[in-house]
Parts: C-alpha cells; structure tokens; sequence
C-alpha cells in the first residue's frame, strides 16, 4: 500500500499525537505525505499540551494553531495510515471504527521495529517530555524508511 496520509492517534490528542505530527513534518521526505494528529476521547477542541510546545520550541520545531480533533470514521480511506502509541489504543480503533483495519491501523513501535511502546508523558516532568520526544523522533525517521519504500 503506497500511504499518502498518516494520521498519528492517542488519547485526548494533545501530546503525543501532535508531538507525532510536528516531528514528522520537521523531518526530511522524499515525496509529498500528509500527516495529521487525531484523538480518541476529544469533547471539544484543545489546545496543544503546554510542555509538548515547549519540548517542540526547544528543538526548533513550532506547531502553530494546533488544536485537537476527535479520530472518525471518515479518516479511514485509501492510502491513510493511522498510527497509535499504545497497543490499548490499535485495539480501541480497531473495534470502534467501522473502516478501521489491521492493514490501516498500526502500532508505532511495531511498524518501525522498536521494542518498546511510546510512554505517555502526560503528567510527567519536562524531561519526561523530552524523552517522550527523543522516542519519537527516532521512530519517525525510521517510520520514513518503511513508508516511502
């Protein structure tokens, strides 16, 4: 499947989604792709996490405007790859979404070979922030490599 759009998706959608979604349009690409944050319990929109745009500022990166956006139904088409954090979250999806589809839902860490799920830092300290940012920052560039193949 050649992905046009990836949608990264978690919970309320204001850390690790967006984070997500700054990191990856901060990152080189070879072709064209667009990518959006979702969330999965969105009651009205909010703004981005406070220490998610600090995190972001600190490593030159600026998501202007961003407010979140609850996950539907109508972002599951053709060439759309949704991505999640947590295992807890794919699944959720996955019974939740009536095009949802274990081809067009994936585990991030899964996708890119890392062992380990992207903590949620929401809570946390800033460095925990931080490497909640480090974490996905990697797995963004090899997200790159597996996509654009």
């Amino acid at each position: 499947m050649k992905i046009n759009r990836v949608i990264f998706a978690s919970g309320s959608g204001t850390s690790r989604a967006p984070m997500a979604t700054a990191i990856f349009h901060a990152t080189e690409h070879s072709r064209p792709i667009v990518c959006e944050a979702r969330g999965l319990i969105v009651q009205f929109p909010e703004p981005l996490n406070q220490k998610v745009e600090a995190v972001l500022i600190s490593n030159g990166i600026e998501l202007k405007d961003y407010s979140s956006k609850q996950l539907m139904d109508s972002d599951f088409v053709e060439n759309t790859l949704v991505i999640t954090m947590e295992e807890t979250q794919r699944q959720k999806i996955l019974s939740e979404y009536t095009n949802a589809t274990e081809e067009n839902t994936r585990l991030l860490n899964e996708l890119v070979g890392d062992e380990l799920e992207v903590m949620d830092p929401y809570g946390g300290s800033m460095q925990s922030y931080g490497l909640c940012y480090e974490v996905l920052k990697a797995s963004i560039e090899k997200l790159m490599r597996v996509i654009e193949a």
